[in-house]
């Protein structure tokens, strides 16, 4: 299940961070034939990976040491992970949030692994854009079913024409040609966007600072105004934590209700914690009060050193959806609460929250729901 055998090379790859009984693979039908394509094209020199998901990329061609932007700290982790299982030295890995310097020759060969938004992939076409001379292969790939039309074309206004592959394996590889007129031409980044919202009481707005591959740029998203009206907690929390922070709008949220507490806000998207730290600046809250750290969920956090957590959990990772990411944030919070802290979520109905909460915590409360949400609150007794 974790062999890949390419004409680059034969490795063990697994998805981090890893499940039991795991039934998905670290790569796709997309990365073989990206792989498959470039032997063929028998690429040399430096390279440049843009969002290699667990390593299957820049694991087979590290004899080219290739330079990979992620927006992901799970996939920088898993890359480091299966390199250091294969028993070759890590790429050199940089967050999408981290300026990209020209390489003394230019990149030889782009590679783009089609992410999951368009903005995601706006932002990073926007960085490479300088980076980019006559003679460098450009070649973009992914599962036909998430390379949207949007995606197509803003690769044609930012880069140069294109021309799709046949589909292999529901595959495709999307050719593109550089054209220095459009590289050349002056392109505004939009990145990051400002929000303005309202809270509930309705003596108070926030500032959201969204870049790139942060939800809900453009307006506030219904869960997240629901979840608002009911953040505060009955006590009078020390240590606060937005779990799967985003912009921050939680944390910065509560802090109106808390504001003597301490909080610290955590995401796996370097975007995320990007705008969250921008937003907490934007709205002249107390630096030394917030800490913001790119993690996967609560790993290496101390136990018993938070006593309210607060999150929205998300039930996708990249393009694989399930619950797994929620039953680790919820497994993991427990155990960072204190005894008598108190973890507060927000979920579809249907999702079915509260029964892992149950068997989590032996204990759960719906504080509030709609039509479409439930607002749950368990406590570590």
């Amino acid at each position: 299940m974790n062999h890949l055998t390419t004409v680059w090379h034969s490795l063990e790859l697994n998805r981090y961070p890893k499940q039991k009984n795991e039934t998905l693979r670290a790569w796709d039908a997309a990365d073989e034939y990206l792989l498959s394509y470039l032997h063929e094209q028998n690429i040399q020199g430096h390279c440049l990976i843009i969002n290699d998901g667990f390593g299957a990329l820049s694991a087979n061609l590290h004899q080219l040491s290739p330079t990979v932007m992620t927006d992901s700290f799970l996939s920088q982790q898993s890359i480091i992970a299966n390199s250091q299982a294969n028993q070759l030295t890590s790429p050199t890995i940089l967050p999408l949030t981290e300026p990209l310097e020209k390489p003394r020759d230019y990149f030889k060969t782009i590679i783009i692994k089609i992410p999951k938004t368009l903005a995601l992939l706006e932002a990073a076409l926007l960085k490479i854009r300088p980076l980019i001379n006559s003679d460098t292969l450009i070649i973009a790939a992914g599962m036909v079913k998430y390379i949207q039309a949007s995606m197509v074309e803003c690769i044609q206004q930012l880069i140069g024409p294109t021309k799709p592959s046949l589909a292999k394996k529901k595959a495709r590889l999307i050719h593109i040609t550089p054209d220095q007129s459009i590289l050349t031409a002056n392109v505004k980044n939009p990145y990051p966007k400002e929000l303005c919202v309202e809270l509930p009481s309705g003596n108070r707005k926030l500032n959201l600072i969204n870049f790139a591959n942060v939800f809900g740029q453009h307006k506030l998203d219904i869960g997240s105004r629901f979840f608002l009206e009911n953040l505060a907690s009955e006590h009078e929390p020390q240590q606060i934590i937005d779990l799967g922070c985003g912009n921050g709008l939680l944390a910065m949220a509560t802090y109106q209700h808390h504001p003597d507490s301490q909080f610290t806000l955590v995401d796996e998207s370097f975007s995320a914690v990007a705008s969250a730290k921008a937003g907490w600046s934007s709205n002249k809250l107390p630096e030394d009060q917030a800490r913001f750290v790119v993690n996967d969920c609560l790993t290496s956090f101390a136990n018993n050193s938070a006593d309210y957590i607060v999150c929205n959990p998300p039930f996708h990772q990249q393009h694989t959806v399930g619950d797994h990411i929620a039953w680790r944030m919820f497994s993991q919070a427990k155990q960072v609460l204190q005894q008598g802290g108190e973890l507060r979520i927000i979920g579809n109905r249907h999702l079915g929250y509260h029964i892992k909460l149950k068997r989590l915590f032996g204990n759960v409360q719906m504080l509030a729901n709609n039509s479409k949400f439930v607002i749950l609150q368990a406590v570590k007794r």
